[in-house]
């Protein structure tokens, strides 16, 4: 069957063809009355609008970019964040009537891709996750002009709206809870300095440790959890009578967890493990992990709802979510 153009809905409503665009394009310039007869036409003939041409008019494509600055690898392990945020991330723009277009950006062929298609209008604005120092896309973005929101405080200096959670005072309280367990040898196994998460979870934990008479015994990780297996084992050489860690996220305390376990510690007996997140794999670990919640979900909420309310209705660009801590059997 031919498919139904603006002119048969306009003959079938009675109205011109300018008008039934307006209608469709969303437009309030047209009466209500007109605008009900005009959706009754498209209804009936069944009439789907050509989204290419729809764009042309509104200057709008109803799509935006989610940019994760990691490989696939990466993206798609056994780190829930990603899959959390993305999760959220589409279910609230479906409900906005807009589409999410996910793109990865880990190296520097990748970043050249997204700012080619994003400086081609192709979507209405853009969300960052996972950014690591060297990014250069916010400081292309901005140049750009086009709605950015970052998952996280950008570690660049370019001045961008984000949502984050209390890293600093999140794994303060990490490690408070350890000091008051009377632990007293309490390493962490911080995530990447290039990123702010890992630097401000690092600033926290030694904040934490800063008043009383510990020291700081510090590996680093990448956030994964053969890192944090890695790392364990460096510390465990390195001061073999620790008996605390803090792991700046959940896969690298699991990581932590099965080293102890092949070097023959337990846990919490020999070596109190705390992580950061509450992924829900830290539930079922063994033991069950002691944690540092953060909304992931609420903060990919607050991103999404942020870059789709306008400037001028803006209450803050910067939006700082609470931690908690969650005490289970590991510490």
């Amino acid at each position: 069957m031919k498919r139904p153009t603006l002119e048969a809905v306009a003959a079938r409503a009675g109205v011109s063809r300018a008008t039934v665009s307006r209608v469709v394009n969303g437009q309030a310039t047209v009466t209500p009355e007109i605008r009900d007869t005009v959706l009754r036409a498209v209804n009936e003939l069944g009439y789907v609008p050509n989204s290419a041409a729809r764009s042309l008019v509104t200057q709008r494509t109803d799509s935006i970019a989610l940019v994760i600055s990691e490989p696939a690898t990466r993206v798609f392990s056994d780190d829930r964040l990603f899959s959390i945020v993305v999760r959220t991330v589409s279910g609230e723009l479906e409900a906005a009537d807009k589409q999410i277009v996910l793109m990865l950006a880990s190296n520097p062929r990748g970043h050249a891709r997204v700012e080619r298609y994003i400086s081609g209008r192709h979507v209405d604005g853009v969300l960052l996750l996972s950014m690591h120092g060297a990014d250069p896309l916010p400081a292309a973005l901005n140049r750009m002009g086009v709605p950015v929101v970052s998952y996280g405080r950008p570690a660049v200096a370019v001045e961008l709206p984000y949502v984050d959670n209390d890293n600093v005072g999140g794994a303060a309280a990490a490690v408070r809870h350890l000091l008051a367990t009377g632990r007293r040898r309490i390493a962490t196994i911080a995530g990447p300095q290039d990123m702010i998460g890992g630097q401000d979870r690092l600033t926290g934990y030694r904040e934490a440790l800063r008043d009383s008479d510990r020291r700081s015994i510090v590996a680093v990780g990448d956030f994964t959890r053969a890192s944090g297996a890695a790392a364990m084992r460096q510390l465990l050489e390195d001061d073999p009578s620790l008996d605390a860690v803090f792991a700046a996220n959940d896969p690298m305390a699991i990581g932590a967890l099965q080293a102890l376990r092949q070097a023959g510690r337990r846990v919490p007996d020999d070596v109190a493990v705390v992580g950061f997140d509450d992924i829900e794999a830290a539930r079922y670990t063994d033991p069950p992990l002691t944690t540092v919640r953060h909304p992931i979900n609420e903060q990919a909420t607050a991103m999404v709802r942020l870059l789709l309310t306008p400037l001028k209705d803006r209450v803050s660009d910067h939006i700082i979510l609470p931690s908690e801590l969650v005490v289970r059997e590991s510490a």
